[in-house]
């Protein structure tokens, strides 16, 4: 498939949420990947809800293993792109302040990307307690903000309401009733570290520089940057718990009591 092609299948871009094949958006897209590739094997055969599913492509992964998918967003256009893009998958128009789904339905809530959108992210937390099963499990990821937003409370992503530090997700989790069974860090592979060294040092730097240098959709990339990030793969990021504070996401996996 073309270029032009995949374009124009993709969901809109709007700078909150981050869709496959288009390979200027491929970076972003790979190292959320990476993260629902790392905790796949815990949904398999489980009843998994899906709160903010954004494009769907995650959703899509997890359908492959599991019994079931509900997938929820609150944008209409995009529930319809998911529906259509991913028929394994059960889509619902829904704000995640109530998750349409009754007391202790699912196996597994995964939230991916999502819980720093959020205005009320305790109250979100308690809805996650109220839909999953004694046991049941949380998944979380979120930018850490150590490294997405240093030296700064507010966040620089004008879609970000409240970003959190290691300790501070773990807090807010145990807070609404759950024990964290790891909370874990992702970060750039040997190979990725490898292809920075091309572009002074940060492929994210070098990316933001093109994209912060011009006019919304008319940035030109350099021929070899869009190259190298277009061939970044989910392999280039690593999921780990050491150097937890120099993390890039947070990848958290807690347990309702």
């Amino acid at each position: 498939m073309t270029h032009a092609a995949t374009r124009a299948e993709a969901l809109h871009l709007t700078g909150e949420r981050t869709v496959p094949g288009i390979p200027e958006e491929t970076y972003w897209f790979r190292r959320h990947e990476a993260a629902y590739l790392a905790l796949l094997p815990l949904c398999a055969g489980a009843t998994v809800l899906e709160a903010g599913c954004g494009e769907g492509y995650g959703a899509g992964l997890i359908a492959r293993h599991a019994r079931r998918v509900l997938a929820l967003d609150y944008d209409v256009p995009t529930t319809e792109h998911v529906a259509r893009r991913y028929p394994d998958v059960t889509v619902a128009r829904a704000n995640l302040a109530y998750l349409p789904v009754t007391d202790r339905a699912v196996d597994i809530v995964a939230n991916f990307q999502v819980i720093e959108h959020l205005w009320d992210q305790g109250g979100f937390l308690a809805e996650c307690h109220r839909v999953l099963r004694p046991g049941g499990k949380l998944l979380v990821t979120t930018p850490n903000r150590l490294t997405f937003t240093p030296d700064s409370d507010t966040p620089l992503n004008p879609f970000h309401t409240r970003e959190l530090a290691p300790s501070e997700l773990d807090g807010l989790l145990r807070t609404a009733g759950f024990d964290v069974e790891t909370l874990h860090g992702l970060h750039h592979a040997e190979s990725l570290r490898a292809v920075e060294k091309r572009h002074g040092g940060s492929i994210i730097d070098a990316q933001l520089a093109v994209v912060m240098g011009s006019l919304p959709g008319q940035a030109t990339w350099p021929a070899k940057l869009l190259a190298d990030v277009a061939a970044i793969r989910a392999e280039d990021f690593a999921v780990h718990d050491r150097n937890l504070d120099a993390s890039l996401d947070l990848v958290a996996v807690a347990v309702r009591l």
